[in-house]
């Protein structure tokens, strides 16, 4: 996943021994491990739902208020907003998810979640930081305490948030909503980090200038039909038979009209038609995901399945009144852009502290982080680029090199990835970012 680093076990031990800039970020890092690992061990017992973050919001307030910056809490619901003002100069945020998902955790972790929820779905089910938001948290308040113990390091004005809701795609509009750029400082700089599932050794690093992940549609369609007798098929219009054309034809959307040096994904994740054996139904539903980087690409899918979905049922015989309804639903993510200057920025600056071996570029990805909308906001005057940090234990990388056993992915309920070397990682990249885009006497 990452460009400059190896997967050979070779290269394993290569950047474990990788030379990291000597500093005092780190000695002080060492220090406020365990309390922190305790902290991250707390989180992951107790996740809770997007938008039902009450109790880890609070938790983390207090830290906050503790560290002696300025609490706002219940912005977008259950987000956080902490400011420290030292001085004249740019303004950073720094960002940290909080949301679980409804997983019911398989990890044999000795304070696994045993949390249960009933979340929209209506159907009661585990609670699991399967994503690793837990470790993202955590590292952040590392990053807050290194921040606050070096303020003669740095001088400008740090944001650091809380949001709520990223698995649902709408955490950070909702802060945005609630004014987070006009109640509180708006920033120069946004930047975040998230755990990955990798083939590299827990604690690299890696970033994707330009596009880093993807637009996030998800779009259902209602297929109708003309019901009765499977005997007597010539007597219906077939509901079935119609959507799966559609599905057919959908394929060619990626294939054929998309430019091949566009990325796009258009899947079809559900199909429900039917009760039984003999009963020609009136109706099918489909449920798509659509994925894209360019918002000429995601247009460009979103009016192919529409007319694909129309064309294919008058193709079928159905009459206007019963075409196909194509709903695209709201909670649209938008992708996610590192500004490259920026991007490339961070790489030297990671690079300089953690050793080139342990940092590098990496391709982009079709997932969704709602962090794109940070700078979506304001994209002229705000620069924002998020970061990865493996957190792939040593035991899995073995296993993949000798065996080729799969890694699990993100929101698999066997994620456990190393937590120690991810938030140690993401508090001192996080902090010694900070303080090189604020530095004392300079602009930025």
């Amino acid at each position: 996943m990452f460009k400059s680093v190896s997967t050979s076990l070779a290269a394993l031990a290569m950047v474990a021994a990788a030379p990291v800039a000597a500093n005092d970020l780190r000695d002080d890092l060492a220090a406020d491990m365990p309390d922190l690992m305790e902290l991250y061990r707390d989180l992951h017992a107790h996740p809770e739902l997007s938008f039902e973050e009450y109790k880890t919001a609070a938790k983390l307030a207090k830290r906050m208020k503790a560290l002696g910056f300025e609490v706002t809490e219940g912005v977008g619901k259950t987000g956080v907003v902490s400011v420290l003002r030292n001085g004249e100069g740019p303004t950073v945020m720094l960002r940290a998810d909080m949301d679980g998902l409804p997983v019911v955790e398989q990890t044999g972790l000795p304070f696994a979640s045993k949390e249960t929820a009933t979340p929209a779905s209506g159907v009661t089910t585990g609670v699991m930081h399967a994503c690793g938001h837990d470790t993202h948290m955590t590292g952040f308040i590392g990053a807050a305490q290194l921040l606050v113990e070096h303020k003669d390091k740095w001088q400008g004005t740090l944001v650091m948030i809380l949001q709520p809701a990223e698995e649902a795609g709408g955490g950070a509009r909702a802060m945005l909503a609630d004014g987070l750029y006009t109640r509180f400082p708006r920033p120069d700089y946004a930047l975040a980090f998230h755990d990955a599932a990798a083939p590299q050794p827990a604690g690299t690093i890696g970033i994707s200038p330009g596009y880093a992940l993807a637009n996030v549609d998800s779009v259902n369609i209602h297929v109708n039909g003309i019901g009765g007798h499977g005997a007597y098929p010539h007597t219906t219009k077939d509901p079935i038979v119609l959507a799966s054309a559609i599905v057919t034809r959908l394929q060619t959307l990626v294939s054929r009209e998309l430019s091949p040096l566009e990325p796009g994904v258009v899947t079809v994740g559900s199909f429900l038609s039917g009760a039984k054996h003999n009963i020609i139904s009136d109706e099918a539903k489909l449920q798509l995901t659509v994925r894209s980087y360019t918002d000429e690409s995601r247009k460009l899918l979103l009016d192919g399945i529409a007319r694909i979905a129309r064309g294919e049922a008058i193709a079928a015989g159905l009459p206007d009144e019963l075409l196909p309804v194509v709903e695209v639903q709201e909670d649209f993510t938008p992708s996610t852009f590192n500004d490259p200057d920026f991007a490339e920025r961070l790489v030297t600056i990671f690079g300089e502290r953690f050793g080139e071996d342990r940092v590098g570029t990496t391709p982009p990805v079709m997932g969704g982080e709602d962090f794109s909308e940070y700078r979506r906001a304001d994209p002229e005057n705000i620069k924002s680029a998020i970061f990865w940090i493996s957190g792939t234990p040593q035991p899995m990388l073995e296993a993949l090199e000798e065996n080729d056993t799969p890694l699990p992915s993100l929101h698999s309920p066997f994620w456990a990835p190393d937590a120690e070397k991810v938030i140690a990682t993401g508090a001192e990249a996080l902090a010694s970012a900070a303080i090189d885009l604020m530095p004392v006497g300079g602009a930025g």
